[in-house]
């Protein structure tokens, strides 16, 4: 069949307000249905699919033949004439094809398929993304970037883009990845904790980044990542930690609001997810307490130091999802034995710290504090926890010259995504994911 001249390519999403006539569309070849008189292709590009038929006669035997020959995830571009047809299961639309043209023939054997385990999946990623429930997870993602970004923006936070090479660690040592530089060693950044702390003597008053991070953790759960994604903010002029749990309610509602309104219809075609906005203020719960209440149905923390563990974080949520039906919960007031030298601690008990972890639904997304801005405090704190402070002075040297009371928080991009869509896996929501033992693609 001869190639007509190409009308501008339509993107699928936009055929069904369009009136029938001429339209070009590209995209790959999801499914051939060849029959004896008719064939039908299921085109899919990166906004949806489409139907294109083709009817067999003597005059289309040529082009009948092209699409016998085609193979799943060949890109072709074809023109045809658009007909709204609400039999059409596929979106009650289908293209009546005039000319089709293969851009590239993929290779017949796919080395995925839809039963392909995770691991074999993240060999072929690219493959694996264009599946239409992992297309809409980026969307998704993008969405809730520009949400918070804009709340950030709105509310006169200014951006940052802190350096991801470091002369010194920003927490512990063990965690972090030595690299060479130059004549030195220089270490991969854990967080940018240092740097948005260094805003606040500066005067930025408020400050927000989204970057790449680095853990040199050598786990393999579902939920951790050797690189990762960070979502921080840190913010001047604040009374205790509650103000910092309360920037973090805003966002994450701006956020929920934003994916609900834009892809809510969507997520729950795919994924089986309803988005819940959830409602203000988050419940708030001191650790000790949230022991207590996981104690009491039946499961005692088995750890050695203060902290909570991931099946108490589930109990937890599971507790609050009873008792006040939300999906988020702060858990607050951490020991100081099992937080960083630079949370503040209680005026009236240095065994606890103005500090909180953000559960949500079941699993720990993010640490929040007030940060101790005190130098002679911020001193003695670092030699308890068995750092040396000549070390620090490039750090500490920020609280020197007037510094004012200030706290943030981190938060991992990557399992907000997770939880949102209830997937048991960050590797599914990751564009390339990072871990011990993977270094490709």
């Amino acid at each position: 069949m001869p190639v007509t001249e190409r009308s501008p390519r339509t993107l699928v999403k936009n055929l069904a307000a369009l009136e029938d006539g001429f339209v070009t569309v590209s995209g790959w070849v999801d499914t051939v249905r060849d029959q004896k008189k008719v064939q039908f292709v299921v085109l899919r590009d990166e906004s949806g699919a489409v139907q294109l038929v083709n009817p067999r006669t003597d005059d289309t035997e040529a082009v009948a033949e092209t699409i016998s020959a085609l193979s799943q995830g060949s890109f072709i571009t074809v023109t045809g004439e658009l007909k709204h047809d609400e039999r059409v299961k596929l979106g009650g639309i289908e293209v009546k094809l005039a000319s089709l043209e293969v851009e590239t023939l993929a290779n017949p054997e796919t080395p995925i398929a839809a039963d392909s385990g995770i691991d074999k999946r993240m060999d072929w990623r690219f493959l694996d993304l264009r599946r239409p429930e992992q297309n809409l997870v980026f969307r998704v993602q993008t969405t809730l970037e520009h949400a918070w970004r804009t709340y950030w923006v709105e509310h006169d936070f200014i951006e940052i883009h802190t350096p991801k090479l470091m002369a010194s660690a920003s927490e512990s040592r063990a965690e972090l990845f030595e690299v060479e530089y130059f004549d030195t060693k220089a270490y991969l950044s854990q967080s940018p904790q240092f740097f948005k702390q260094m805003a606040q003597p500066a005067g930025f008053g408020k400050v927000f980044e989204v970057g790449p991070a680095f853990r040199a953790d050598p786990s393999f759960t579902s939920r951790h990542a050797t690189e990762f994604t960070s979502v921080d903010a840190e913010i001047s002029w604040i009374d205790s930690h509650e103000d910092v749990m309360q920037l973090h309610e805003d966002l994450m509602v701006a956020g929920l609001t934003a994916v609900k309104e834009k892809h809510g219809d969507e997520i729950l075609a795919l994924f089986g997810v309803e988005i819940e906005v959830p409602t203000q203020p988050f419940p708030r719960i001191p650790l000790a307490e949230a022991k207590e209440i996981v104690a009491s149905r039946g499961y005692v923390v088995p750890r050695e130091d203060d902290d909570m563990d991931p099946e108490g974080e589930r109990q937890i949520a599971a507790y609050v999802k009873e008792t006040y039906g939300h999906d988020f919960v702060f858990l607050t007031d951490y020991a100081s034995s099992i937080r960083p030298f630079y949370h503040m601690r209680h005026a009236d008990d240095a065994g606890l710290t103005n500090s909180y972890d953000l559960v949500y639904n079941g699993v720990e997304i993010s640490t929040g504090a007030q940060r101790e801005h005190r130098v002679d405090v911020l001193i003695e704190q670092a030699r308890e926890k068995g750092l040396d402070p000549e070390e620090l002075e490039f750090y500490l040297d920020f609280f020197r010259y007037g510094v004012p009371p200030h706290g943030g928080f981190g938060m991992g991009l990557s399992r907000v995504l997770m939880l949102m869509l209830h997937q048991t896996n960050l590797r599914e929501v990751v564009y390339l994911f990072r871990g011990p033992t993977r270094l490709t693609p």
